[in-house]
């Protein structure tokens, strides 16, 4: 195995929490990964809650230590995670992609949503956390999410969670070592090949209205890049544009 056993905690306020805190107690390896049942406080991207009934999908983080890393370089670790979670989870359907710049999508639906928290020393990352949500076999969404989706609804069946989990960690960590070899630009090819609505025009929409466009780039800052009709490029940071779906 090219990481660390996973450790399990049957209940958190979220695996992040629980991932830090192990971190400051003292040495811990690239890739070691924590998973729970059910987190009290589990939180995505904007602020917002992550819906998980207990026991029924896989919640867990794991960390990177990525040797000094600059800070505005970052996300290369976000597309680490994302690739991870994107081709575990081709293996078991068709019609996943990365949904820019890290949620995973089956079709036009959210099976996937990862947190990454970053600790700086300077101006490099001295430790980055990833916290994942992926809804394995849970039938009914309670709360207000727009389009949730979990594998056992797509295929029908149920799977297990560690199971998962090894597969996830195990591509992490093919990830992890192109990474440290200094392959960041196949890294990145791979992540723009696997993008959400790569082919094609789009409507999508920023403080000046909608518009139709299509993606051109993902850059190294992680802006997404789109030319409208008109020929025009436009580039936006995480929060600045969003799809419409």
């Amino acid at each position: 195995m090219s990481y660390p056993e996973p450790i399990y905690i049957p209940q958190t306020i979220s695996t992040n929490v629980s991932l830090a805190e192990i971190c400051s107690k003292g040495y811990t390896e690239n890739l070691t990964s924590v998973y729970s049942s059910f987190q009290t406080d589990g939180r995505g991207q904007r602020g917002n809650k992550w819906e998980s009934e207990d026991g029924k999908n896989l919640l867990f983080s794991f960390v990177i230590f990525p040797n000094g890393l600059p800070a505005r370089e970052h996300f290369i670790l976000l597309q680490i995670t994302a690739l991870a979670l994107f081709d575990t989870l081709s293996e078991y359907t068709d019609g996943i992609s990365i949904k820019w710049p890290n949620d995973i999508y089956w079709m036009d639906r959210k099976i996937c949503g990862t947190l990454i928290e970053n600790d700086l020393s300077g101006m490099n990352i001295e430790r980055s956390i990833s916290g994942t949500g992926v809804n394995l076999n849970q039938k009914i969404f309670r709360s207000n999410a727009p389009n949730p989706v979990s594998l056992s609804q797509i295929t029908g069946e149920e799977y297990d969670i560690e199971t998962v989990l090894h597969n996830i960690m195990n591509s992490a960590s093919i990830y992890h070592r192109m990474f440290d070899n200094g392959e960041s630009d196949i890294i990145r090819k791979k992540y723009f090949e696997a993008i959400y609505r790569k082919d094609g025009f789009y409507m999508y929409k920023d403080d000046n209205g909608t518009f139709d466009a299509i993606i051109e780039d993902i850059d190294k800052d992680g802006r997404l890049v789109l030319k409208d009709r008109e020929g025009r490029v436009r580039k936006y940071l995480f929060k600045e544009v969003s799809y419409i779906i």
